[in-house]
């Protein structure tokens, strides 16, 4: 009975790890979102008010992916392999970029309205990223 008792609470702590990465991107998308329209207001040019709030998305993500979500697998700060982490996660955000620019870019080509894209390519980048980041960047270290 033990290992069904293991895999149960395996299971419920990837639930709330994912629920917690949900929450984590909801937090670093309204910063994004956030910023984007503040520097927006005030003057900048939209792709670099853009620039600036997906960078800032970026940073409160790993801030929080780093100290609450994936706190089990984060390196030591101060360390190469932290460093290697950080690198690691910005890279599974561009690879989140290059999914959502890519399925709404087909998406348009194809004619299906531009929102609608844009929502399948919030969840498919989503779910990427997550298991990019779950899988790669955070992955418990083995002795």
């Amino acid at each position: 009975m033990l290992p069904v008792t293991r895999l149960i609470a395996s299971v419920r702590r990837g639930e709330i790890r994912w629920l917690n990465y949900l929450l984590a991107s909801g937090l670093a998308l309204g910063s994004d979102a956030g910023l984007f329209l503040l520097l927006l207001d005030a003057g900048l040019s939209p792709v670099t008010a853009s620039a600036t709030g997906y960078c800032a998305g970026i940073l409160v993500h790993w801030l929080v992916s780093s100290r609450l979500v994936f706190a089990d697998g984060a390196a030591a700060r101060g360390t190469g392999e932290r460093q290697r982490q950080k690198l690691l996660f910005v890279g599974s955000a561009l690879v989140g970029l290059a999914v959502t620019t890519a399925i709404v870019g087909g998406g348009s080509a194809l004619g299906l309205d531009p929102r609608l894209a844009k929502l399948a390519a919030i969840i498919v980048s989503f779910q990427t990223t997550y298991l990019l980041r779950r899988h790669i960047v955070f992955r418990a270290v083995t002795a």
